[in-house]
């Protein structure tokens, strides 16, 4: 093996295999030139930076995607990543990935379920809380949501009819309220 020498080749070669060695294996052989893990290595656990920015304390900060998730905008953190990649949040009229960081005073504006949220962050969690707790770390400025008779008003397909045909379809857009094709 390189890197021992003849007196030392004997405990850098491992044992048959199946068979049991008398003396227990050491940590550090001979042939490590660290003699197992060593802090001044440079894939030392302790060197691994947070994925917070650099400038900032990282309990003043969160990720936006865990956030609204944990402050219970989202059921899972899962949907607050896939709407922050799809565009629906929005962190002070900017659209942002999930990794964006947010702090106390932003204000962000989440379009989901058909309506829009539009909260200012007034405390950072990093963990889900509960709805007592979530309410205390958000101010909520949303729109109320519109009344429910409003959404029963509007008239649904039956599942499974199909495409509306040509007559049926100036009918929606008559009921809707919308214009015709341009008469050339």
């Amino acid at each position: 093996m390189p890197g021992c020498t003849p007196a030392t080749a004997r405990s850098c070669t491992p044992p048959p295999r199946g068979s049991r060695s008398s003396t227990p294996r050491s940590t550090s052989s001979p042939c490590t030139p660290h003699g197992g893990s060593d802090p001044t290595r440079a894939g030392y656990a302790a060197d691994v930076s947070s994925a917070a920015p650099p400038d900032s304390d990282p309990s003043e900060t969160a990720r936006v995607d865990a956030w609204t998730w944990a402050v219970r905008l989202f059921k899972t953190r899962s949907q607050a990543a896939a709407a922050c990649r799809a565009g629906h949040v929005r962190v002070n009229g900017v659209g942002v990935k999930p990794a964006q960081h947010v702090r106390r005073g932003d204000e962000v504006r989440i379009r989901a379920a058909g309506r829009e949220r539009i909260v200012v962050v007034e405390r950072i969690v990093h963990k889900r809380v509960g709805a007592p707790i979530a309410a205390q770390c958000l101010i909520d400025n949303s729109p109320p949501p519109p009344p429910p008779e409003v959404l029963a008003s509007l008239p649904q397909r039956d599942r499974g009819t199909g495409r509306p045909t040509k007559r049926e379809r100036r009918e929606i857009d008559r009921l809707l309220g919308r214009s015709g094709p341009a008469a050339t």
